[in-house]
């Protein structure tokens, strides 16, 4: 549930305005201490009422004659330098209330010109009846959209990643894959396998060679024929 908005003006029921007032005064002295714990700053309240003869000080005497020797050491510049009275505090909310205020415009002439770039988009409404402030207008609504497009296209542009291609193991000795690497051989696993199955064949082939040297001695690699005319006979070690 909101807390009711309280309206800003003197009170002029005498109970009312020190109830009020005895409220406000426990709440202002709440804050200067959250204030100073929270912070670590020094801070004091002197206030005057016409309800008691001595003036009300916070945290202690000692303690806002401290805080006020300290403020006046300060140069007078720096003393006013966040000073406001009645006037000048009016006018700071007058200021801010027309900068809210001119916003506020400009979303809504934004908003009535998108509506009119929809109904001209749909042939519901034209612009011949438009005047040169409309015109001029929806001209710049029409280049900020385009803006908008323009980025979100850069936004998503971006964003796209390449999907990778997929290369297949083969039996080929060269392949390359989507980062642009040649990969050269065949795969770990089937270098492992070849590896382990040369020996067995060369091993059937000798059994083989022992039975019938005559008929399979043409089989054999050069480095197991032992002809005079063979390679090995005629390779000169060093």
């Amino acid at each position: 549930m909101t807390r009711k908005k309280v309206n800003l003006a003197y009170i002029a029921n005498d109970s009312a305005r020190k109830a009020a007032f005895k409220k406000r005064k426990r709440g202002l002295l709440k804050k200067m201490s959250e204030l100073s714990t929270l912070c670590g700053i020094q801070t004091c309240a002197i206030i005057y009422s016409p309800y008691d003869p001595e003036p009300e000080i916070w945290p202690s005497p000692l303690g806002a004659q401290s805080v006020i020797a300290r403020f006046k050491s300060m140069p007078e510049a720096e003393q006013s330098r966040k000073m406001v009275n009645q006037e000048s505090f009016l006018r700071q909310r007058i200021t801010k209330a027309k900068n809210q205020l001119k916003k506020q415009q400009r979303e809504s002439r934004e908003l009535e010109m998108t509506q009119v770039m929809y109904r001209s988009l749909v042939r519901d409404q034209g612009l011949q009846n438009l005047g040169v402030v409309d015109l001029n207008d929806f001209r710049w609504l029409i280049e900020k959209t385009v803006e908008e497009i323009d980025e979100r296209i850069k936004s998503l542009r971006q964003q796209i990643i390449t999907p990778p291609q997929v290369v297949t193991a083969g039996t080929s000795s060269n392949h390359v894959n989507h980062t642009g690497q040649e990969i050269i051989g065949l795969r770990n696993e089937e270098m492992a396998a070849s590896h382990d199955e040369n020996p067995q064949w060369l091993m059937e082939m000798l059994r083989s060679n022992e039975n019938d040297v005559g008929r399979n001695e043409a089989m054999l690699p050069y480095a197991f024929n032992n002809n005079s005319n063979s390679l090995w006979s005629t390779f000169n070690f060093p």
